[in-house]
């Protein structure tokens, strides 16, 4: 199959193409490089043996999107290019909506004009906003707190519009919890610009020496020690579920939608523990008060990715805390051009 992978030289889309590129499918990138770099393409040929065909440009360029699908003749599209940061969509909105919904819609309208209609959508369990019940099924209440969530709530609704309208679309929508870790060999990792927005990436500057100490976000939360409790999930093992939803939507049509996670929930001291015990190093911390907008416990029901997709995360918290610790002592600034 001939993927194109927008966001492709990101931290999960970088991981996405390796296990694409291994599964022996066709791998094109597009990727503005906002936050990513040149040189992962050449660690992804390092991994796999294969450089995927790459172009540097935004999906806000539509003239751009019909001369990339122009030159190629794709089977299907994973959309993960996009601004990402919950914090920065509440004081950014106008961008995040700009970039996010109205890419997205770009690129949906040169797929039609190209007839490609088989569609992976890099959504996130913060459709959920504040679940009412934990674990968290595909059916549970949509309700987001921050204007990157809606972003994507907003495209799964635009998506589910298009394929009423157009019945030939097959579209998965796949929500993703925490992301973590990185790829064993070290190459290629989740590399931040500025403040990492995510707990690990901080842990491991903090271990690192890059930054003082974590900063935890509340310890009165009704959780196990009183830190927020979240469903972390290796990279790879998501990198997975999505050549296992491109196999699913070969054989059928319409709009499904599955969550990505362990179905484990870890709280903050949790996982900065887990991470000292898995490389042996004291990471300080301090508590502050909650951050606007955080919730106390969110975690997947995933059974059915597992009986659908047949789909099961299978690296623990003690390999994700490791991964990442290897790609961050190989590229402790980074991964740079």
């Amino acid at each position: 199959m001939k993927v194109l992978v927008t966001g492709g030289t990101g931290f999960i889309g970088s991981h996405t193409c390796v296990e694409l590129i291994n599964n022996k499918d066709e791998v094109v990138i597009l990727d503005n490089l906002s936050n990513s770099s040149r040189e992962v393409l050449n660690r992804i040929a390092k991994i796999t043996g294969v450089i995927p065909k790459f172009y540097q440009d935004d999906i806000l360029n539509k003239e751009a999107l019909i001369d990339i699908f122009s030159e190629n003749k794709f089977d299907a599209v994973i959309h993960f290019a996009g601004l990402k940061a919950v914090g920065e969509s509440v004081e950014k909105p106008l961008a995040y909506y700009h970039n996010n919904v109205c890419g997205t819609i770009n690129l949906i309208e040169v797929m039609q004009k190209f007839q490609v209609k088989r569609f992976v959508f890099s959504s996130s369990a913060t459709v959920y906003g504040d679940p009412e019940r934990v674990p968290i099924t595909e059916d549970s209440r949509l309700q987001t707190t921050n204007p990157y969530g809606t972003t994507k709530l907003i495209i799964e609704q635009i998506l589910r519009d298009v394929a009423v309208a157009d019945k030939q679309w097959q579209i998965i929508l796949l929500r993703y919890f925490n992301p973590i870790g990185a790829h064993s060999s070290g190459l290629i990792g989740e590399t931040p610009n500025g403040i990492p927005n995510n707990l690990l990436p901080y842990i491991a500057q903090v271990a690192t020496g890059q930054r003082d100490k974590l900063r935890v976000w509340g310890n009165d939360y009704d959780t196990i020690d009183g830190t927020g409790v979240r469903d972390y999930i290796h990279v790879v093992d998501l990198a997975i579920g999505h050549v296992k939803a491109l196999a699913y939507l070969e054989q059928n049509l319409g709009v499904e939608t599955f969550n990505l996670g362990r179905g484990i929930g870890y709280s903050v001291l949790q996982v900065h523990d887990a991470f000292e015990k898995a490389v042996g190093i004291k990471v300080p911390y301090e508590v502050l008060n909650r951050r606007p907008g955080d919730i106390a416990t969110c975690y997947a029901d995933t059974n059915k990715a597992e009986k659908i997709l047949g789909f099961k995360a299978s690296r623990d918290i003690n390999e994700m805390c490791k991964d990442l610790w290897h790609f961050y002592q190989l590229n402790p600034n980074g991964i740079k051009d």
